[in-house]
């Protein structure tokens, strides 16, 4: 079960953080830099593991430089876990004693947990379009499954999602929470990066509510954005760029 897979991550972190800690600790009485720098990390990774929880408990709030260090460990119980709970259809809103117990235990070990309904999922799948809302609403649900699931996954991977938009197509692009607007640009083509000049950016719920780019421009809404722009979830983003 899920438990005993933690359990074997962690005794598998253990003994490797263990073997590798120990030439750190000689080269860091040593006052080697490098060393020096790394150790704390391992430690408080160690005393995690010796205590018996996933190293990815000490991601919340932990330093940039920290961060880049327990990465280069690659330790397995520092990756992100999202547990997916199948429920029966009558369990699809509310979840039952079984979701409960893996949301409790997810919430130990740092985890996120989403629960569906396969069954709802595969006829919401058969459905038309215009017939969705209305069954969901007779499931006392606001939404599918599937979408509740892909916004944990996003989350828990730190990924946001920003918008083009023209008369031929919208696009969603997927980016790192925290990405500025020149290297967004560059997920579209490295060369909108390498000649970024800036991004005509439109918030979603402004875009969608005043009618599109127009309505948006006409309201005001519609703001330039140079290279230290920070992206939000959601923009609708227009880059001017040198070629």
């Amino acid at each position: 079960d899920a438990e005993t897979v933690e359990t074997e991550l962690m005794l598998s972190d253990l003994e490797s953080l263990e073997r590798r800690i120990v030439q750190i600790r000689k080269r860091a009485t040593g006052k080697d830099k490098e060393a020096t720098t790394i150790l704390p990390v391992m430690e408080q990774a160690l005393a995690l593991l010796q205590d018996s929880k996933p190293v990815r408990l000490m991601l919340d709030g932990i330093a940039a430089e920290d961060l880049f260090i327990l990465k280069g460990l690659n330790l397995l119980t520092s990756k992100p876990v999202l547990y997916v709970c199948n429920v029966a259809e009558a369990d699809a809103a509310e979840g039952n004693a079984h979701s409960a117990a893996v949301a409790r235990m997810a919430t130990e070990q740092g985890a996120g947990t989403v629960v569906i309904s396969a069954a709802i999922e595969a006829e919401i799948a058969q459905l038309p379009e215009d017939e969705v809302g209305d069954y969901l609403e007779a499931m006392g649900l606001a939404e599918p499954g599937l979408d509740r699931l892909i916004r944990a996954g996003y989350d828990l991977l730190d990924l946001i999602t920003y918008f083009t938009a023209g008369p031929k197509e919208t696009r969603a692009w997927t980016v790192g929470k925290g990405t500025k607007a020149p290297q967004a640009a560059g997920v579209i083509h490295t060369d909108f990066e390498k000649g970024f000049i800036r991004a005509q950016t439109i918030a979603f719920d402004d875009y969608v509510g005043l009618g599109g780019e127009v309505g948006a421009k006409e309201a005001g809404k519609a703001r330039d954005e140079g290279k230290e722009y920070v992206v939000v979830d959601g923009d609708v983003m227009l880059f001017k760029f040198n070629v």
